[in-house]
């Protein structure tokens, strides 16, 4: 497989680190999570049936467009570690990528949890329970496609930070849930750029997880990338880097966090780039 490096390099300074309350000014908002009714427009609290009595759950939003009639392809989001610093609490309900990425609109987004070891709340650090993690996964998404019109054929996968890492680490962890996905999608790090402190993090073990996407696309954005040009065979990559100072115009000593999953809630040349990987991968396969 070819791969693409769309890198949007500039000769900006780059973005301070955060030094005092977390600002990102944006253009879109992502909608707060209620525990009403699923509807249009709306993300709402689920809990799986097997998690009945648990705190355990996911955020399931529909697009504005939605009906009940209706087919759709589907985002599928991991969020970060919480991490006061960029404003990530690690709460399924905080995600944001995917809504940045869709704009609310053509898509069902749903922003999965990480399963804790106790089987009681989500985990907001690392990966508490990994195999409940990945059963909930595969599980919920079918039921969520034939719940609401999700289309099975086009299901991709979303994830910032942890979240990034976890399209390997939990997206590709075996054959069953890598089938899932169409594509994946993915804003800084990536599973195998670095060894972090837990089992089988290192990059022998990340590019056996990886090998399970077969040559479908991932659009990589932000840091931890590179070493992805030195396995093209794997997938159809495409290496995003969004310059987050200009995206969101800070000014002389304005305070923001580099590390953040808000970057595409503003317009930029980086977010027209990601969607319009996304309009391209996410159309229906042709009919035989």
């Amino acid at each position: 497989m070819s791969i693409v490096y769309a890198l949007l390099l500039t000769g900006a300074a780059a973005p301070a680190a955060c030094g005092g309350d977390f600002v990102a000014p944006e253009t879109l908002v992502t909608p707060a999570m209620t525990d009403d009714a699923p509807a249009a427009g709306r993300s709402v609290r689920q809990t799986a049936p097997e998690y009945a009595g648990t705190a355990v759950y996911h955020a399931l939003y529909l697009p504005i467009d939605w009906t009940p009639d209706g087919v759709y392809p589907v985002i599928v989001e991991y969020t970060g570690n919480k991490y006061p610093a960029c404003g990530s609490t690690g709460e399924a309900k905080d995600a944001n990528l995917g809504y940045g990425l869709t704009g609310g609109k053509g898509f069902i987004w749903v922003s999965m949890p990480y399963v804790a070891r106790d089987g009681r709340r989500n985990e907001v650090t690392w990966w508490g329970d990994r195999q409940a993690t990945v059963d909930y996964c595969k599980r919920n998404v079918p039921r969520i496609c034939a719940q609401f019109g999700g289309d099975p054929d086009r299901v991709f996968f979303c994830g910032f930070s942890r979240g990034a890492i976890a399209a390997g680490y939990i997206g590709l962890a075996d054959d069953e849930i890598a089938s899932l996905w169409r594509g994946m999608f993915t804003h800084d790090h990536f599973d195998g750029d670095r060894t972090w402190p837990y089992p089988d993090s290192d990059r022998d073990a990340a590019l056996v997880r990886l090998s399970r996407l077969n040559g479908r696309p991932a659009l990589a954005s932000g840091a931890g990338t590179e070493f992805l040009r030195e396995h093209p065979r794997l997938a159809t990559f495409t290496l995003l880097r969004p310059p987050v100072a200009e995206i969101f115009d800070i000014p002389e000593g304005g305070v923001i966090h580099p590390h953040t999953d808000l970057w595409m809630h503003r317009d930029s040349p980086s977010r027209d780039r990601a969607r319009a990987w996304l309009k391209r991968h996410s159309e229906p396969a042709p009919k035989r």
